[in-house]
């Protein structure tokens, strides 16, 4: 779906991303990780034909972006940082108005909408001007924008920004509702909207791409194998016997005989360790991916090194 080749874009004598090169598959959802000014969202304009690149290709199914940018703009979505809202609007007008300009033919423009509505949670406000609507309504229809046409690769960039706790949730919801229709690149440096979403990371840090793959495989390749917690109801001796034999242990916290502890071991070896601890005649309360391990990987592959320590 996407292939880039030594991209690269200068702003005067600043480089905003250099030598960038990587592919992204068929119905992939792949996540762009980065500090604020790593790139993402230059990445994101060129390859959705808003800017060109100083030197290098980026081709959507095939088509290069520059040279053929309106038959690249056919076939995508986008949703910039600050979405393209006519505020005077209401919102089913709005999706219209965006579908016509994407070339859905008239008689499927109110079929269009409705599906894309739907999958976003507007209908309830379907008639309501775009000014009235909240911040997280607001970055709904920008979602919706950007789907109507049902395009084959859609380009999200910081879609979680400004959201509340339970408007990230519905987001993450969202998101994961594209999987399979179409193939979806998102930015953000909202770690938890990255890893529940996506199916693999590509790392930006001062417009170079310093790690790629699945959370899985950078663990293992960058970060020390990741972590696993567990609560346990137990003595705590037998505990920590059991679980030694996966990695080192650390005990976050013990109270009326629970033990909470951090496994240092891969997020794949939780099956083997709720196996072992049952086994072992202990009342497993709670098995989790470690919350910290693509944080702590993110701040080694991006951060000062005093941020990593």
């Amino acid at each position: 779906m996407i292939q880039v080749e030594g991209l690269t874009k200068y702003y005067g004598e600043r480089a905003a991303i250099r030598d960038l090169s990587f592919d992204i598959a068929r119905g992939e959802v792949v996540g762009f990780l980065g500090l604020n000014g790593a790139g993402k969202s230059t990445t994101l304009r060129i390859l959705g034909c808003v800017l060109l690149p100083t030197s290098g290709r980026a081709r959507v199914e095939g088509l290069d972006v520059g040279a053929q940018s309106h038959a690249v703009r056919q076939r995508i979505g986008y949703l910039p940082d600050t979405p393209p809202l006519y505020e005077e609007m209401d919102v089913g007008d709005f999706l219209a108005f965006v579908a016509r300009l994407r070339g859905v033919p008239s008689r499927q423009v109110a079929a269009r909408v409705a599906e894309a509505e739907e999958k976003t949670g507007l209908g309830e406000v379907d008639t309501a001007p775009i000014a009235s609507l909240s911040h997280g309504y607001r970055q709904r229809v920008g979602l919706a924008q950007a789907i109507v046409h049902r395009p084959a690769l859609v380009l999200l960039d910081e879609p979680g920004a400004g959201l509340d706790p339970q408007q990230l949730v519905e987001m993450r919801a969202l998101l994961r509702g594209l999987r399979g229709e179409h193939t979806v690149l998102v930015s953000s440096h909202l770690l938890p909207e990255i890893s529940q979403t996506c199916d693999r990371l590509l790392i930006l840090k001062d417009g170079e791409l310093v790690a790629r793959g699945t959370e899985a495989e950078l663990a293992r390749r960058w970060g020390g194998g990741g972590s696993i917690e567990v609560e346990v109801r137990g003595p705590r001796e037998r505990v920590l016997e059991v679980l030694r034999a996966w990695g080192e242990v650390r005990v976050r916290s013990e109270a009326a005989g629970v033990v909470t502890l951090e496994v240092l071991a891969p997020a794949e070896a939780r099956p083997q360790v709720a196996r072992g601890l049952v086994e072992a005649g202990l009342e497993l309360l709670r098995l989790d991916r470690g919350v910290e391990t693509l944080e702590a990987l993110f701040l080694r592959l991006t951060g000062r090194p005093e941020d990593a320590a």
